[in-house]
This record gives C-alpha cells, structure tokens and sequence, in this order.
C-alpha cells in the first residue's frame, strides 16, 4: 500500500489556536486502536462515539520515533510533535499544522525520576512554552500500563485515558484504550498529549 502523506492544516499558525470543530459542550468519549491503518506502519487510529475516524497518527519509521503527526481522517495535520534532541528524560515540542518552525505551541516535559508511582505526575506541560506561565497541565499515571488522566493548572481533570472495557466489563486488549475528554476542552489537543505518551511508552 502507498503512503498516505499528510496535508497542511490551512488556517491554524495562531499560538492561540483552539479549533471550533474540536471543542463540544458535552464530554465526549473516544476508542483508541493503537494500530496504525497503513500497512506496515506504526501509530494509532482514533474512533468517535459513532464509530467513525476522527484522528489518526501513521508513523512510517521505527516505534519511538522523533517526529510524527497527528492528522485528521483526510490526512490534515493538526499537531506536528518533535523530540528534543539531548534530552536525557524527554522533552517534546508540538507544533500547529506541519512542520518544526518558529516556537512550539506547547511542550510536554517528562519527569526526572525513572520510576513514578501511582498518582505521581509524569509529565508537566507548559503552553507557549514560555518559562514565567508555568505547567498549564499535569499529566498523571492511573495504573501500571497504558492508564493517566490529564490535569489543568487548578487540579481539575479534563480527560482519561484508560483500557477500554465491554458493558459487561471484560477489556478489549492492551492496544485498545478509552478516552474520555471533559466539556469546552480541545480533543485535538488532549490527542495530541496522548501522541506524546504514546511515544513515552514507546507504543508508536
């Protein structure tokens, strides 16, 4: 199968960019398949509660990558997401649309320590990367596997990752996970922070 090469998300190079088509009123659940829709390619696909596409992340290189995107169901990027080279614990830049110039749109830090426990925070996030705003969220480890919730600069948690489960409560497997995101919250960005996680936990 050929690649799919993502396109540039048009209109989006404001650092304040929130889009209207990814904020709702309501919360909103997601299924997320950690499986990549092209052949031979790594990454995830992301459904709606109506069991359609709305994101996907198609890494064509090894798991771990330095550079992927995260894109719309019609190949638009959203986010482009780099890992500082030199790091030693991590640190990763997301951009708006395609490509790696001018300043990131916001930056996720990885804690220090090598191993977190339940509850701790694993990632600080800072957005506009700008060193006087502070971590505007705080992303947590719920379990020992694929399990965390994000949280704002008040403590509030605005979404939850976690392995998606039947009605009847027997889970789907590893590489299928629920993501549930709180109202007036932008899902692309929260895809976006799990994108990073996913490359933490080198699943993509």
């Amino acid at each position: 199968m050929a690649k799919i090469y993502p396109e540039t998300f048009k209109n989006s190079n404001s650092p304040s960019f929130t889009s209207p088509n990814y904020v709702t009123s309501t919360r909103e659940t997601f299924t997320i398949w950690m499986k990549s829709l092209v052949f031979h390619g790594n990454g995830c696909t992301v459904f709606n509660s109506k069991g359609e596409i709305v994101f996907r992340v198609d890494n064509y290189q090894e798991t771990s990558s330095n550079e992927v995107f995260l894109m719309d169901l019609y190949g638009q990027v959203l986010f482009s997401i780099k890992k500082e080279k030199l790091r030693l614990f991590g640190r990763w830049n997301g951009y708006l649309s395609s490509g790696f110039k001018g300043k990131p749109w916001f930056q996720v830090r990885r804690n220090c320590k090598y191993f977190s426990r339940l509850g701790e925070v694993i990632c600080n996030v800072n957005l506009g990367c700008e060193k006087s705003i502070g971590s505007c969220y705080k992303i947590q480890q719920t379990d020992k596997k694929s399990s965390f919730k994000v949280s704002d600069s008040a403590g509030q948690v605005v979404a939850e990752v976690k392995q998606k489960q039947s009605s009847v409560g027997f889970g789907y497997g590893d590489d299928v996970l629920t993501l549930e995101v709180e109202p007036h919250v932008d899902y692309s960005f929260i895809m976006a922070l799990v994108t990073v996680c996913g490359l933490i936990k080198r699943r993509l």
